[in-house]
């Protein structure tokens, strides 16, 4: 722990000792602000750690989810010591695994084939009316947020993260029929598969853990909300700068 003047910096525990203070588990950290030095991973572990609000420091590649470069932290933390910031909150993912409950998804939930080049039938069902019967690698359920993300990759939406929604996006489907869908986000999207062959589960691209066809695969809105420090950037530009190369 360092003090700033009225502040309390807490440091994570694996990086305190390179400056040689004491730290803490990020699980243990009772703090206003979490910030982040990394990538858009970094987040979405920290995510599963606290519900702090994240401010994000780019330090990775693309880092779509941070909210100060690298070259802008000293701005960036004036900024944020000034109180020149708003809480911007986002939908995330809750996952039901049969009985038990799943870390709750920023981005997206996967269930994908457990062996490269099997796919597999599931049937997906919204708010238990079926939608669509599809062969594919996997499915992808993803928040607006995650819109940008995996689902982005196999042809689902962008979609505002202001809107209410989850993005369901079947994964190199065997029929070119089976399109991605964007429904409400009070919706519960139930995923079942057909045949009794191994599939995995991944949240967030964190957690990996193994799924069967005698499981119920259960998808809504979580109750708890990300929440990140926004020093005034928006989605659109960020969208324009990241992810299509222009300014």
């Amino acid at each position: 722990m360092r003090n700033l003047p009225g502040q309390n910096v807490v440091l994570e525990d694996t990086i305190a000792p390179h400056l040689d203070l004491d730290g803490m588990k990020v699980e243990d950290m009772d703090v206003d602000v979490l910030i982040t030095i990394g990538g858009d991973g970094t987040i979405l572990r920290s995510l599963q750690l606290n519900d702090a609000p994240i401010l994000g420091v780019n330090a990775g590649v693309l880092g779509f989810l941070t909210e100060v470069p690298r070259e802008e932290i000293a701005q960036g933390m004036a900024r944020l010591l000034d109180g020149q910031f708003r809480i911007e909150e986002r939908m995330r993912l809750r996952t039901m695994l049969g009985p038990n409950r799943l870390p709750d998804a920023l981005n997206e939930a996967v269930i994908h084939t457990a062996h490269v080049a099997k796919i597999r039938q599931f049937e997906v069902y919204v708010d238990d009316e079926l939608v669509v019967i599809t062969r594919a690698d996997g499915i992808i359920v993803a928040t607006p947020t995650g819109s940008t993300c995996y689902a982005m990759s196999v042809g689902a939406p962008i979609v505002d993260p202001r809107v209410e929604g989850m993005v369901i996006a079947p994964m190199a489907p065997f029929k070119f029929s089976a399109r991605p869908f964007v429904v409400p986000s009070k919706s519960c999207v139930r995923i079942e598969m057909m045949r009794k062959r191994p599939c995995v589960m991944v949240v967030d691209g964190q957690d990996e853990m193994p799924i069967d066809s005698e499981q119920e695969i259960r998808f809504t809105r979580s109750e708890n909300p990300a929440r990140f420090v926004n020093l005034g950037s928006s989605f659109y530009s960020r969208t324009r700068e990241k992810l299509m190369g222009t300014i």
